[in-house]
């Protein structure tokens, strides 16, 4: 019978917080990490409810490690969890978390939830994530939360998107991505780097993002053929190649100017 991450959270011997809408997308994202030696790290962990939620669902060959601001959450250490104490918007902070624990296989961001936090994480994540890895936000409804100085150009919703776009300009005939507003300069550049050569998808969830971190799969394009017999089919797209009149008058109502 497939484990459900539900069930695990309602055995939790600690309050967590959770929306229902989660538990099918946790189910979707993890079924395949479930027993499995594996390093598990969640951003912003409370009262730890969540921690022996994902020892329960993940199993005993899962490490599991829980970062947050409150010194109070070190009292799960021993309950034989790791714990960080430090603040996600820090790139700092993350080099020394990646300097003691090494790379990871996930890693869930249920912090702060605001811009600046799920954008500095995602930065400074991804090339710590092992292949098949992934990086999960989630919580990312407060893109749209007035509380959370948003809807903004600059809301983690909108970074994800311009992300797409990213690791779409890996075809290699499109030219340069454009410079947008959302970082600066020497951060989007790096950014850039970072999704060209590790994501191999972003999926969007209802209040959950997901980064799948694949180097091999995170690679340029190219175009191939195989060995079959071209029976050389005229290119009807814009009409038939015999009349040129109607190409014509199918690239006028296009707008198409070549």
């Amino acid at each position: 019978m497939e484990k459900k991450t539900k069930h695990s959270f309602i055995k939790s011997k600690y309050l967590s917080n959770k929306h229902i809408n989660y538990f099918d997308v946790y189910d979707d994202l993890f079924k395949n990490f479930v027993d499995k030696k594996i390093t598990f790290v969640e951003v912003g962990i409370l009262n730890g409810g969540s921690l022996f939620m994902w020892r329960d669902y993940f199993g005993k060959n899962a490490r599991i490690i829980g970062i947050d601001l409150n010194p109070a959450s070190k009292r799960f250490e021993k309950e034989g969890f790791e714990i960080f104490i430090g603040d996600q918007q820090k790139p700092e902070f993350w080099n020394f978390f990646f300097n003691k624990v090494g790379n990871i296989d996930i890693l869930l961001d249920d912090g702060g939830h605001t811009n600046e936090q799920q954008t500095v994480t995602t930065e400074n994540c991804i090339e710590k994530i092992n292949d098949e890895g992934l990086l999960v936000i989630e919580d990312t409804h407060t893109s749209y939360m007035k509380e959370f100085d948003n809807p903004s150009e600059k809301s983690f919703v909108n970074f994800s998107k311009r992300n797409i776009d990213c690791i779409n300009y890996r075809f290699p005939s499109i030219d340069e991505l454009p410079v947008s507003n959302h970082l600066d300069l020497e951060r989007e550049k790096r950014m850039k780097k970072i999704l060209y050569d590790n994501v191999f998808s972003i999926s969007f969830f209802e209040s959950i993002i997901c980064y799948k971190v694949n180097k091999k799969l995170a690679k340029k394009n190219v175009k191939v053929k195989n060995q079959g017999e071209n029976l050389n089919h005229k290119d009807f797209r814009y009409g038939n190649p015999d009349k040129r009149d109607t190409i014509e008058e199918l690239k006028q109502a296009l707008d198409i100017n070549e």
